[in-house]
């Protein structure tokens, strides 16, 4: 199965954001597929802001090679099929086949947990005490799909 992740680092892309979000809103979730999303609610951005437990985090040229090598060697080492990758400051991407009956979050997961454990090693923890928001976008998609999201992936995705 092919698999499309995607993970922001701490604290880029809050509750709140103008960008839009998933997220809980008075009483509600809206993260349901083809449903609207929410975006620019000034309080819950403000809110989310005050509740970081450092600063966010940017990832720079040496720490992305850094992380680039980890997930070559995940990849590697889980047995699945890397098509892409790109990492940029505040967010990463990574195209896999993994097998049908994987866990798409674990794989997600899988990926954060190893590339922390090699950036912590190297730079040690930020004052947050992560490097990664806490959920991730880990979704199958159609092997027809493959050269799109290639190609979404060469684009400058890097947002302020």
């Amino acid at each position: 199965m092919d698999v499309f992740i995607t993970s922001t680092t701490y604290g880029q892309w809050l509750l709140g954001d103008k960008r839009g979000f998933v997220g809980h809103v008075d009483g509600r979730i809206n993260n349901k597929f083809d449903e609207p999303y929410d975006a620019d609610v000034a309080w819950l951005r403000k809110y989310s802001k005050d509740q970081l437990k450092g600063e966010p985090v940017l990832l720079n040229e040496e720490q992305a090679g850094m992380l680039l090598e980890q997930f070559r060697q995940t990849v590697e080492y889980r047995g699945w099929t890397m098509y892409g990758v790109a990492i940029m400051p505040n967010h990463f991407h990574i195209l896999l086949e993994v097998p049908d009956d994987a866990d798409v979050a674990k794989v997600a997961k899988d990926l954060k947990s190893y590339g922390s454990r090699r950036l912590n090693a190297v730079f040690g923890k930020p004052d947050s005490g992560t490097w990664w928001t806490q959920s991730s976008s880990a979704r199958r998609k159609k092997a027809s799909s493959i050269p799109y999201l290639i190609r979404y992936m060469k684009e400058p995705q890097y947002d302020e």
